[in-house]
């Protein structure tokens, strides 16, 4: 993020701060797409994604005087919604299926063209890892789902999970590892 735009941001914040709604609804605009697309790759659902970020939002703003600023406004709100995300998979625990997914977000497949079976077999691919990914303990799963999938820095990272980039590196490597042994295990079964 640009000197200018960290600028604008902590100026944001210390107008929220002093009770400017308006400053924190910017914060909001400026970081809500991303969040919930984000939150989209953690849940697979569109619905729980608006929730996660949703509630982090408000989170937010009524913790907003906690946030120490040692981090982006978006790397504190993603933790708060990450962990939210987290704690309504485990409660709910039953997953989307592919269909599902599709129906409530309104994808569809390709026409009738040459590569109709590409999608098919994409999507068969994409079922097949999330499964996996379901398999994995919630350490491993989080820092999956974070650095594949949302693409975050290492040093980003660790901070949304609290801990070193050292511990970050392990654990990638530890989920990779049982990860590509979950999906060799599905695929056996299949």
């Amino acid at each position: 993020m640009g000197a200018k735009r960290e600028s604008e941001e902590s100026e944001l914040i210390d107008r929220a701060l002093a009770g400017d709604r308006s400053a924190f609804a910017d914060l909001v605009r400026q970081n809500q797409e991303r969040l919930f697309a984000s939150m989209l790759q953690v849940t697979g659902s569109p619905e729980e994604a608006e929730e996660a970020s949703q509630e982090a939002f408000i989170r937010a703003f009524v913790k907003l005087d906690t946030f120490q600023r040692n981090s982006q406004f978006f790397t504190w709100v993603y933790r708060i919604a990450f962990n939210s995300a987290l704690t309504m998979r485990r409660k709910k625990k039953a997953r989307v299926s592919l269909d599902q997914l599709r129906e409530e977000s309104g994808l569809e497949m390709g026409g009738n063209d040459d590569a109709v079976d590409e999608p098919m077999l994409r999507d068969e691919r994409v079922d097949l890892v999330r499964r996996a990914i379901d398999t994995l303990t919630d350490e491993h799963r989080k820092i999956l789902v974070l650095r594949e999938m949302d693409e975050f820095a290492y040093e980003e990272i660790a901070e949304v999970l609290e801990i070193s980039i050292g511990t970050v590196r392990s654990r990638l490597s530890r989920a990779r590892r049982q990860l590509k042994l979950a999906i060799e295990a599905i695929e056996k079964t299949q």
